[in-house]
């Protein structure tokens, strides 16, 4: 049993809601409530940064984030990985969507510090060297896409409607893949690329 990381799980967490609590406090508390010294130094503390451990595209980073940042604006913004697209910064459109442990999560709705010793894997990470995932490939094949801005997210949930066993059926790919819109239209080319590779019976 790692004590010494268990230690700093349960700091990380402290921290955290400690932070959060305070947020939910400025926010909700009456301004004659909060003298301005209190206020100001509730505002300092969710600004702290705090230390961040995750791994990214298989790539290891210790890290130092406001208890704000989101995963989506820190993966954009400290690491330079663009390739994960801020649309609607709501969750309504899928443009952010990356793999957290394998599952595919809306990253502009978690903060990056609910993240810390967990496993990211963007667009970027889904080719391995020069050879595209086969859900890429079969994207471009299909013409998946037209002005592409809604691309790498909706390769990531097809990649993870693929894995997690619901592409069994064009309602079904149709259903689990509602989380994510294009303005464009490409729809039907989109079904025709999961279908493919769900159909193919090799995803990695």
């Amino acid at each position: 049993m790692d004590t010494h990381r268990d230690q700093y799980d349960n700091e990380s967490r402290r921290q955290f809601l400690k932070k959060s609590s305070a947020l939910a406090t400025l926010a909700f508390a009456a301004p004659a409530i909060l003298k301005a010294g209190e206020r100001d130094e509730t505002i300092a503390g969710f600004f702290e940064k705090m230390p961040l451990q995750i791994e990214v595209n298989g790539q290891s980073y210790n890290l130092s984030v406001e208890p704000r940042v989101t995963l989506l604006d820190l993966l954009r913004e400290q690491l330079g990985l663009t390739g994960t697209k801020k649309g609607c910064d709501h969750g309504q459109c899928g443009a952010c969507t990356v793999h957290v442990n394998g599952r595919r999560i809306n990253s502009c709705l978690t903060l990056a510090v609910m993240q810390d010793g967990k496993k990211i894997t963007t667009i970027e990470g889904l080719a391995n060297d020069d050879n595209l995932h086969p859900m890429q490939e079969a994207f471009i094949r299909h013409d998946g896409f037209q002005c592409g801005y809604c691309t790498p997210g909706q390769i990531m949930s097809a990649v993870g409607c693929v894995s997690e066993g619901h592409a069994g059926t064009a309602d079904e790919i149709r259903e689990f893949m509602s989380g994510n819109l294009c303005r464009c239209g490409a729809y039907a080319h989109i079904l025709k690329a999961v279908q493919e590779v769900a159909n193919g019976g090799f995803i990695r």
